[in-house]
């Protein structure tokens, strides 16, 4: 039987292209909470099925289909290859769907060109017409140069002819590194995949009054809302708190809280969730920056958001992911401590002058001790501070062990005394604090 998560999706799915629905009207309609709702709708944005266009709302849409490569065009290529545009370019905004190195006999490379592909190859025009003509566009590396001909048509059919002056491995390794970085930035949770659009957001003017939040508060259930003004500008927020003991009559301009704190669509959800859980705040505005309202962001979508991106695997590798995936339990710790991790110091973890840099070190107690408190508290959290002392320097491929114990742990951080071993020696001593990711 379908959860009633999948049966929202089914019948979203089933809308009309066009039509505009909301929390509200889902919930109603499906008789299921504004929560589940919510989460559904976001999760058909995620999907393509759904689009939240500003001042209109939420829209049924043609499905997204996601390319091989995410948002790369031609231009973009030109510049990580610091390249020169031969012809074509009326089609440098076109996004590309993948590369193909042309280093085959020209029978053996018409299988591999596909349109909006990428077609790198060195002075070989009957190579490069071939591409063309097949719909792919062409990048000339080694500094050669092509025919007239071959530029008259890719102008014609409007396919980037391109040129650099590296060679073609040089070329690939920069085209692969731009490609992991767009996979990186799209991994980042920002606010705006999670935010609660202006459409789907309970909102009051500065003008209003006590009664009108108590009637407000009492139809929806929420104790906490944003305040603005006639040009939907944030001016203020108020909760049950501000409104005690204050007249029915009152204006909330003389009872909200002023210039509250608020975040931007573009900003990261971890900078946000450290935010929220410091200044113990349940919601924050979502502004433009002319502090035009355009929607709210809860601590509990925040939580969850970042408990789920912590259980997910990377598509992408970071430097951080290339440390941490060499750092493994370790069977063997005194008996003081609850857990231990270990790894080997490799060439790429050192620095000039061979010994372990200073950031790898960070990094490898920083995920040792998340991974701790994981393992036996069962809580994701984020490191908040560390302090990190080298007491001998940590020779190339040694042994370490990073042996975490909890100091004290509460609601919302932990303290965590570090001490870090090589070839049985003690070497570096570190204490970190954590914050306590709420449950989701």
């Amino acid at each position: 039987m379908a959860t009633k998560h999948d049966q929202i999706l089914m019948y979203i799915e089933n809308l009309p292209i066009g039509d505009k629905i909301s929390v509200r009207s889902i919930a109603k309609t499906l008789a299921v909470s504004e929560g589940t709702a919510y989460r559904a709708i976001k999760a058909a944005e995620n999907n393509g099925l759904v689009s939240t266009i500003e001042r209109v709302g939420t829209i049924r849409i043609e499905q997204k289909l996601k390319g091989k490569i995410e948002n790369l065009t031609f231009a973009e290529i030109v510049q990580v290859i610091d390249g020169e545009v031969l012809g074509g370019k009326d089609g440098l905004n076109k996004l590309l769907d993948k590369f193909v190195i042309g280093a085959m006999q020209l029978a053996a490379i018409t299988r591999y060109i596909t349109p909006k592909s990428l077609l790198i190859v060195g002075d070989r025009i009957d190579v490069q017409r071939l591409a063309l003509e097949n719909g792919a566009a062409v990048l000339i590396t080694g500094g050669f140069h092509t025919s007239d001909e071959v530029i008259a048509l890719a102008n014609e059919l409007a396919l980037p002819i391109l040129q650099t002056t590296y060679d073609t491995y040089t070329v690939a390794t920069l085209i692969n590194r731009a490609l992991t970085d767009q996979l990186i930035k799209k991994e980042i949770t920002t606010v705006a995949s999670i935010y609660r659009p202006f459409s789907e957001t309970y909102s009051l003017l500065a003008t209003d009054t006590v009664g009108d939040y108590k009637k407000l508060s009492a139809a929806v259930k929420h104790s906490r809302f944003p305040v603005i003004n006639e040009h939907r500008r944030l001016v203020g927020i108020v909760t049950v708190k501000d409104i005690l003991d204050k007249p029915a009559s009152m204006t909330l301009d003389k009872v909200m809280t002023k210039e509250p704190a608020s975040v931007k669509k573009y900003m990261s959800i971890a900078s946000v969730g450290h935010a929220m859980t410091w200044n113990s705040l349940e919601i924050m505005p979502v502004v433009a920056d002319n502090l035009e309202l355009e929607g709210i962001i809860t601590r509990q979508d925040v939580m969850s958001n970042m408990q789920t991106a912590q259980r997910q695997p990377q598509v992408a590798e970071t430097f951080y992911d290339q440390i941490i995936e060499l750092l493994h339990p370790s069977e063997i710790f005194p008996e003081f401590y609850s857990v231990a991790y270990q790894f080997e110091v490799s060439p790429q973890m050192t620095n000039n002058l061979g010994t372990i840099s200073f950031g790898v070190l960070s990094e490898a107690v920083s995920a040792a001790c998340q991974r701790m408190l994981q393992a036996t508290h069962q809580r994701h959290s984020m490191i908040e501070q560390i302090n990190l002392h080298y007491l001998r320097l940590i020779q190339i491929e040694s042994q370490i062990q990073i042996l975490p114990r909890i100091l004290e742990i509460g609601r919302r951080s932990a303290k965590i005394d570090v001490d870090v071993y090589a070839n049985h020696v003690i070497v570096a001593k570190a204490i970190v604090t954590c914050q306590i990711l709420e449950r989701g």
